[in-house]
């Protein structure tokens, strides 16, 4: 049986809301889910909900794998997500601010404060955020369009004279603090930057009176594709991209509950919503901001405990990064064990004099990343060095430009990736001088490169000087940069060319084992699964007799349709303080367990039109630790939630003692480095011969 992807998705949200729900949680942490919640919903418009409409629009009924329409997608979009968007508002208005009410961290009401306190105020708005409000009138011959994601305020005003009333929107510019905290105020705590605006606003419009004022704000269509033309300027097209996703139609529009009818239709007609386009909202809008809160400092009470990434246990801090990749593979699984060692590799290989060539994969890096710091470096010291950077990793194309143009001007080639392809490998070849040759070493990843995301994603990173591994490394960057075939590889299997087929292909010599009457299991951990071949060959697994685990944190489509397949399989969805994102499967084999790492989930858009690489662990220790985190995935009693035959999901239930998995991981990794610890003390000490 197949699932609907944007229904399976927006469960997976859920599941995201559901740990603002968790009353031993700390406040702070809940409140950072609800905002990742609703930040989660604010891409899913644009990208799905966006794609749907254009599909709707341009009259392409082409069903889905469940045999929906495009329009009766958006039926049961409507329906789910307005429940979500009930619950998140239900949980801030009902119980987290009550809570943070009592801990002081609720918005104050302007109406609390003093004559003098609001005197002050008023100054403020005067000094520090009028100068850079724009009114703008929209009930004009040529509107101006209303930016995406922003909140805007909406003034109904009337002539004093005339008694002609029109519509002004002032949008809320990002530099502004949505949480206005101000000396003036005299006391602890804040009030929101809609209210401040409101209140003052009439000084914005001498002669005119301030009827109404009612924040709102536009959710635009996402889902715009760039036109990758032979001969067209790349760059400059991705410009034309996000400057028409800036302004593109309307899919969704967010007004307060307790603003008029007359006023949400005025607004509604002005930014081209329709009723099925249009949310009330029982509170304030753009619930993500306050997610800020759980990062800032202070208040540590009301956070949860930090844990620390240890210092990987394979890696020297005395030796350079070449030395310890030397004495054999290194696996970290940040944020348990630090990201730190990835960054000092590249930032060796910058000021190596024997480094003279670097090729490196970027999808999605840091603000002020010093991956790239690191490569300009490099490039101006002479080095060869060779960046695919994706131009078409969406929410991130502006940056990715940016990052683009600092790198040429500093001499690093920068290619755009693949025609019709993104290039969504994690991968890094440093080639280097040594004992009269060149050794190449490599890091390959199921994570971008990116060491902020590091502290909050759960990711694998294998650091290596394998022969072969160096060599397909090689092939992998000729072939993406001088686009051909991506072919004849001795350990690797990039996609599209050969990932999908060797993993229907170990999926198949499961199937046969137990066809045989052989023990057949196969374990994945993944973020989402919804090929249809992919799924077909499951189905095919479980009906065989294979037992099959899967670890699917988001999107799953595939609900096994038989009784035999559903009692062999089992697919659970962990969600805790880190962000699951590492791909890793495990094949049983006959008993000579097959361990790979990857950058692509069981998704066709990542097996068929994407550039990703498959990696065998072969290494007996690393292999070992791979399968730890698996067997831990499906011990978790306590995060997991197991997916009913329906689609749904719900808590594991177990008698058994509790045991979270990132707990466990996070154990494991302080057990490694004080193991290390203590093999380097005994090393240190000095050798006492034996008494007789």
């Amino acid at each position: 049986m197949y699932i609907n992807r944007e229904i399976s998705w927006l469960e997976f949200n859920q599941r995201v809301l559901n740990q603002a729900l968790r009353p031993e949680l700390p406040l702070l942490e809940r409140i950072k889910f609800l905002s990742i919640s609703a930040s989660n919903l604010d891409e899913f418009f644009q990208v799905r909900v966006g794609g749907l409409m254009l599909l709707r629009q341009t009259g392409k009924f082409k069903p889905d794998i469940t045999g929906l329409s495009p329009s009766e997608q958006l039926e049961r979009i409507r329906e789910r997500a307005g429940t979500m968007v009930d619950d998140q508002y239900n949980l801030l208005q009902n119980v987290l601010m009550p809570l943070m009410n009592e801990a002081g961290l609720s918005p104050l009401d302007l109406e609390e404060l003093t004559e003098a306190q609001h005197a002050g105020l008023e100054e403020y708005f005067i000094t520090n955020i009028s100068p850079v409000l724009t009114p703008l009138a929209m009930e004009v011959e040529q509107p101006p369009l209303l930016p995406n994601l922003s909140l805007i305020l909406g003034v109904e005003l009337q002539n004093e004279e005339t008694k002609e009333s029109r519509f002004v929107a002032i949008t809320l510019p990002e530099i502004l603090p949505r949480r206005v905290q101000s000396a003036v105020l005299g006391r602890r705590g804040y009030v929101m930057l809609e209210d401040v605006v409101s209140t003052f606003c009439p000084l914005l419009f001498p002669g005119e009176k301030v009827v109404s004022t009612t924040p709102f704000r536009v959710t635009r269509n996402g889902d715009i594709a760039v036109a990758e033309e032979e001969g067209s300027d790349f760059a400059r097209e991705m410009e034309s991209v996000l400057v028409a996703r800036k302004f593109s139609d309307c899919v969704r529009l967010e007004v307060p509950a307790t603003t008029p009818e007359p006023l949400v239709q005025r607004i509604a007609g002005i930014v081209g919503a329709d009723a099925g386009s249009t949310y009330r909202v029982p509170g304030f809008l753009r619930l993500v901001d306050f997610g800020q809160m759980a990062f800032e400092p202070g208040n540590d009470q009301y956070k949860v405990q930090a844990w620390t990434p240890c210092w990987p246990a394979g890696v020297d801090a005395a030796m350079s990064m070449f030395e310890n990749i030397s004495q054999g593979d290194i696996l970290i699984h940040n944020p348990y064990e630090s990201y730190e060692p990835v960054v000092k590799l590249i930032e060796e290989a910058a000021e190596d004099p024997d480094v003279i060539a670097i090729k490196q994969v970027l999808y999605r890096t840091a603000e002020n990343s010093r991956f790239i710091a690191a490569l300009c470096r490099a490039a101006e010291t002479g080095k060869q060095v060779t960046v695919l950077i994706e131009l078409k990793a969406r929410f991130d194309e502006r940056h990715n430009l940016s990052q683009a143009e600092k790198l040429q001007r500093s001499g690093v080639q920068v290619v755009y990736g693949v025609k019709g392809f993104k290039t969504h490998a994690k991968i890094l070849l440093i080639v280097r001088r040594e004992n009269g040759g060149l050794r190449r070493y490599c890091h390959i990843g199921t994570g971008n490169y990116n060491e902020k995301t590091a502290r909050i994603y759960s990711d694998l990173s294998l650091l290596t000087c394998n022969e072969h591994l160096g060599a397909d490394a090689s092939q992998f960057f000729n072939s993406v940069t001088g686009l051909t075939r991506l072919m004849r590889f001795r350990r690797m299997y990039p996609a599209p060319a050969t990932m999908k087929s060797r993993l229907l292909e170990l999926i198949a010599a499961e199937t046969h084992r137990a066809e045989q009457g052989e023990r057949a299991h196969i374990r994945a951990k993944m973020n989402s699964l919804n090929d249809v071949e992919m799924m077909e060959a499951l189905e095919k697994a479980a009906e065989a007799g294979v037992r099959i685990e899967l670890n699917i944190r988001g999107i799953c489509c595939w609900a096994p349709t038989s009784e035999k397949a559903r009692s062999c399989t089992r697919i659970t969805s962990i969600v805790d303080r880190y962000l699951e994102h590492a791909r890793l499967f495990h094949f049983h084999n006959g008993g000579n367990p097959l361990i790979y790492m990857a950058s692509a989930d069981w998704m066709s858009r990542n097996l068929d039109r994407r550039v990703e690489l498959l990696v065998p662990i072969e290494e007996p220790q690393l292999a070992l630790r791979i399968m730890d985190i698996l067997d831990a995935c499906f011990k978790d009693n306590t995060q997991a939630c197991d997916m009913a035959p329906d689609g749904s999901y719900h808590p594991v239930s177990s008698h058994k003692k509790a045991y979270t998995m990132q707990a466990h991981l996070q154990r494991a990794a302080r057990r490694r480095a004080r193991s290390q610890e203590s093999s380097n003390m005994r090393v240190l000490e000095p050798h006492k011969p034996r008494k007789a």
